[in-house]
């Protein structure tokens, strides 16, 4: 069947495959670290910060990885990336008693590059595949990418969950690795071998990006993601937990269920913002969907603060703040691509993805930090802070308004 296809299009399920099957063990084995240490006694922060150097490293890895695949080719970081996640993975197939926080620590770092060794090669490939002229198919496959791996994710939550129910902590860790390990092994055969490799060799000074439309939206996309995951990933399930009295359960299945939406949401992007009337997005659709957020979590915070209907604001406020952010990080998505070289794509959207990576892990820090000594009002404050600086840098985002190609 697949020899039917075009070489673009088996190609592009390649990396979709690729993609999803790595997303699936990254959300799963979150959760099983999160609900195995939780077991043993961990509170919430500590099992938080058990993901800091996953964070970390995704800084790392995004710089380095996108010169490392502009020399070596991006389906050799691709496969890197496969393999070094089925060695996290195999790293926590110790006996319990040597599953110590240093060692866990270093298995999320490991785990922190493979994620944005896949992402980055994933991201970077797409642009190799679609022509200049095709930007609405361009966009349509980053939406498809994008949202479909977010919400793979989310059924990564509860896989990992049912895992863990139905056979324990170890089964449930060698059973990923194995199932990855062959995905490593037709990845292998099935990706072309020169996939987004640079003709000139890039020297490592190259990292940094020359361009001034992706160094504006690399600084636009560390503040989105620093605004999201700074009332996000500590200090929200905290609240659920102290706050609403929820259970474990109820709070991790909360969350997956908003990142599947927030995936699908991501997914039907192109619909959203302006496809429809023949056009591909823009610096002024940036500013646009950005400026819908600000206010959102400053209108939680407010109602939390006022003691007013805090149940319905939060998690109301929480589905619509998912919704817009989901098609905000669809369209950097898809710009950062637009936006990119063909020669070296990966420099490009390897230098984007750092800014992502550091403005999540600003965004861990501060979630930890402000929660501790101020609560989630305060983060919240902070996220309206974070996406009014994200709506003030994307203003100076190229603008233009050419009409989609067919395809």
């Amino acid at each position: 069947m697949l020899s039917q296809l075009s070489p673009a299009i088996r190609q592009y399920l390649v990396v979709t495959g690729n993609y999803w099957a790595f997303t699936l063990t990254d959300g799963a084995l979150r959760m099983l670290v999160v609900l195995h240490f939780y077991s043993l006694g961990y509170d919430a922060l500590s099992i938080a910060m058990l993901f800091l150097f996953y964070e970390f490293f995704g800084v790392v890895t995004n710089l380095v990885g996108g010169w490392l695949g502009a020399r070596i080719g991006l389906n050799k970081t691709m496969n890197i990336g496969l393999l070094l996640q089925v060695l996290a993975l195999s790293m926590l197939l110790l006996p319990a008693e040597y599953l110590i926080v240093p060692w866990v620590m270093a298995a999320q770092a490991l785990s922190g590059i493979a994620k944005d060794l896949n992402k980055m090669s994933a991201k970077s490939s797409i642009k190799l595949l679609v022509a200049d002229a095709e930007q609405s198919t361009l966009y349509k496959w980053v939406a498809i990418l994008t949202g479909s791996k977010n919400a793979l994710k989310g059924v990564g939550f509860f896989i990992g969950g049912l895992l863990l129910a139905l056979i324990g902590f170890w089964w449930a860790i060698f059973t990923m690795a194995a199932l990855l390990s062959l995905i490593w092994l037709l990845s292998i055969k099935l990706l072309k071998r020169d996939l987004g490799k640079s003709k000139a060799k890039p020297k490592f000074r190259d990292m940094l990006s020359k361009s001034r439309a992706i160094n504006l939206l690399s600084a636009a996309r560390m503040c989105l993601f620093a605004a999201r995951d700074v009332w996000f990933v500590v200090a929200l399930p905290l609240f659920l937990a102290s706050q609403f009295d929820w259970d474990h359960w109820q709070v991790g299945g909360f969350l997956a269920l908003w990142v599947i939406g927030y995936g699908f949401v991501q997914s039907q992007a192109p619909r959203l913002t302006g496809k429809a009337n023949n056009r591909t997005p823009d610096g002024k659709q940036a500013v646009f969907w950005a400026l819908l957020l600000c206010g959102l979590p400053a209108a939680i915070a407010l109602s939390i603060e006022l003691s007013w209907q805090v149940g319905p604001m939060l998690v109301g406020g929480l589905l619509l703040f998912g919704a817009v952010f989901a098609i905000n990080s669809s369209l950097h998505s898809y710009l950062i691509v637009s936006y990119a070289g063909r020669d070296g794509v990966s420099l490009d959207v390897g230098f984007y993805y750092m800014a992502n990576a550091m403005g999540r892990l600003i965004g861990t820090v501060l979630s930890g930090w402000l929660y501790l000594h101020a609560g989630l009002a305060a983060c919240l404050w902070v996220s309206s802070a974070m996406l009014v600086a994200t709506v003030l840098i994307s203003l100076a985002l190229p603008k233009h308004h050419s009409a989609l190609p067919s395809g």
